[in-house]
């Protein structure tokens, strides 16, 4: 680097720099050398075969012959294989250089100022004044400052001045700013407050559960804890997992409809799959391939790979072995353009025919016999009246409706509770609710079966959502936080069993609530707040009483 200069360029080192030619030139002559040598041997050789005289007995120019293939050959292997050897120069290069180059910049850089001291030693009332007007910014608070939680409050006093509106009932105190921020949420100025509600305990393939739900819909814990106590009264319910995969489905073109049917036949070759499976499953210890299908579109492919992610719900996990795979298909399809890493055949946060079909996550069955008795005095309604209403609301009027997977009562409601008080992406409720409710008479027409049928539950119990203090609690609370160390996954399939047992236990207790006519004279009672019905009623009366009046006096 010349003195002086701020150009932090240095020329790569090459290993083509220790020949006494160019390149091109000694490249072009060792395989001139080698081909010409190998030529000559062959035919002197054919002639002493010919005239048997003994092979090892050698002329002087044989044996020069002999020496130039040996050394043009060894050149030969060198060149093939100066490409790798330049990789790991350069590499080593640019982690030698990297670190000087990044740390000469940062010591050139002037640390942030406002009102002419460092942004830590202001107050932060300018802070945020800097904040909203633009001179400092908003997302950089967390690195400038050194302290998420002073960071949060800056940034909400500038989004008060900016707005001109009040932020004062949004909590800020009482969470732990520096698990959010980088893995979380962004931009952060406090945090939402969800009542925590717990229903059970759920008798579930033999074990109790207090299941944790997270809302604020009024009836929804108490009509789950509900149908949690008549399935404990029946002897509880079972579960099964069917299948436990997560999916990511890139897309990628081609010139020509071949290209793009010719990858999908060599992903489907059963030949090719230790292959794929190897590359994918390098990038870690739990993700381990599945399956690999393929659909096209025209020239357009859509590759779906299902794989399991031991505890967690996986799709970083996923996402990194694909894009393995797509680097290897991208060498031996070179024709092949990757459009996006996910081309929504995946299909996730959508409800979707393929999650409904194949399955997303885990999927799950639970099923529970409630004994005659039960259904009547803890459900108050008929084993009979349950069985027609199912048939006319969650499958005849979801098929009217055209419903994908949402042939169920209310599963999404419990799902989304369950979701957010256990620290899982909210936004999956959308598949991770598709849900076929079923129920019969049984044991003669005595007794009521019930199951919830779920394909696409989408859970993990690491990762996300699930290290922050209140949903890592409410993981406790089920049994099931963090990683199973014994088996791997199955902390993550318990969650899932959880959900399904909750949601029949919702489903039980919603219908019953139908058949009997309860359902708004419960919400009235328990989803209304006392203070609104009063004003409300009082509203009301009013109305009638002006209305009685221009009655009276017309």
């Amino acid at each position: 680097m010349a003195s002086g200069g701020r150009n932090l360029h240095v020329s790569p080192r090459l290993a083509s720099d220790a020949l006494p030619l160019p390149v091109s030139v000694t490249n072009k002559l060792f395989l001139i050398l080698f081909f010409s040598a190998s030529y000559y041997l062959m035919r002197r050789w054919r002639e002493k075969i010919r005239t048997s005289t003994p092979l090892y007995m050698l002329t002087l120019e044989e044996q020069l012959a002999v020496i130039t293939q040996i050394a043009s050959f060894i050149y030969l292997i060198g060149f093939f294989g100066i490409e790798y050897v330049q990789s790991v120069i350069n590499k080593n290069a640019d982690e030698d250089e990297r670190p000087a180059a990044q740390h000469e910049i940062a010591s050139k850089r002037p640390p942030a100022e406002l009102l002419g001291k460092p942004l830590p030693d202001n107050n932060d009332e300018d802070l945020a004044q800097a904040v909203s007007s633009g001179r400092v910014a908003s997302y950089s608070l967390e690195t400038e400052l050194g302290d998420e939680l002073r960071a949060a409050s800056v940034r909400k006093r500038a989004i008060e001045l900016s707005t001109g509106r009040s932020l004062e009932e949004l909590p800020l105190h009482g969470m732990d700013y520096k698990s959010i921020v980088g893995q979380c949420c962004e931009m952060v100025v406090g945090y939402v407050q969800i009542p925590v509600g717990v229903a059970g305990p759920l008798l579930l393939d033999g074990l109790e559960y207090t299941v944790p739900m997270a809302t604020t819909e009024g009836c929804l814990v108490a009509s789950t804890n509900r149908g949690c106590k008549a399935i404990h009264q029946s002897g509880g319910a079972v579960s099964e997992i069917l299948k436990d995969g997560i999916t990511r489905a890139p897309v990628v073109s081609f010139s020509s409809l071949k290209g793009a049917a010719e990858l999908k036949f060599y992903l489907e070759d059963t030949n090719n799959f230790d292959t794929i499976s190897t590359v994918f499953n390098r990038t870690s210890r739990f993700a381990r391939l599945q399956s690999v299908k393929c659909l096209l579109a025209g020239r357009n492919a859509y590759i779906r790979f299902c794989c399991s992610t031991g505890d967690a719900m996986g799709m970083n996990m996923i996402s990194k072995g694909v894009q393995n795979v797509l680097d290897y298909l991208h060498d031996v399809f070179p024709d092949m353009c990757v459009i996006s890493v996910s081309g929504n055949l995946c299909a996730d946060k959508k409800a979707t025919s393929v999650n409904w079909i194949e399955g997303r996550g885990k999927s799950v069955v639970c099923e529970a016999v409630i004994k005659g008795d039960v259904v009547s005095k803890v459900l108050k309604t008929s084993v009979s009246a349950l069985v027609e209403l199912n048939t006319l609301k969650n499958l005849a009027g979801s098929a009217l409706a055209g419903a994908v997977g949402g042939f169920n009562a209310h599963a999404s409601n419990i799902v989304s509770a369950v979701f957010i008080a256990t620290g899982q992406d909210p936004a999956q409720n959308v598949e991770s609710s598709q849900c076929l409710t079923l129920m019969e008479a049984t044991n003669c027409g005595k007794d009521l079966y019930v199951s919830v049928t779920m394909p696409s539950v989408e859970v993990g119990t690491i990762g996300g959502g699930t290290q922050l203090a209140s949903q890592s609690a409410c993981l406790n609370l089920l049994g099931i936080k963090g990683s199973n160390p014994d088996s791997p996954g199955l902390n993550a399939q318990t969650l899932a069993r959880v959900v399904a047992g909750a949601v029949l236990a919702g489903e039980l207790s919603l219908m019953s609530a139908l058949a009997a006519g309860q359902l708004v004279k419960s919400h009235m009672k328990y989803n209304r707040s006392s203070k609104n019905i009063a004003a409300a009623g009082e509203q009301q009366q009013q109305s009638l009483d002006g209305l009685r009046q221009r009655c009276s006096s017309s």
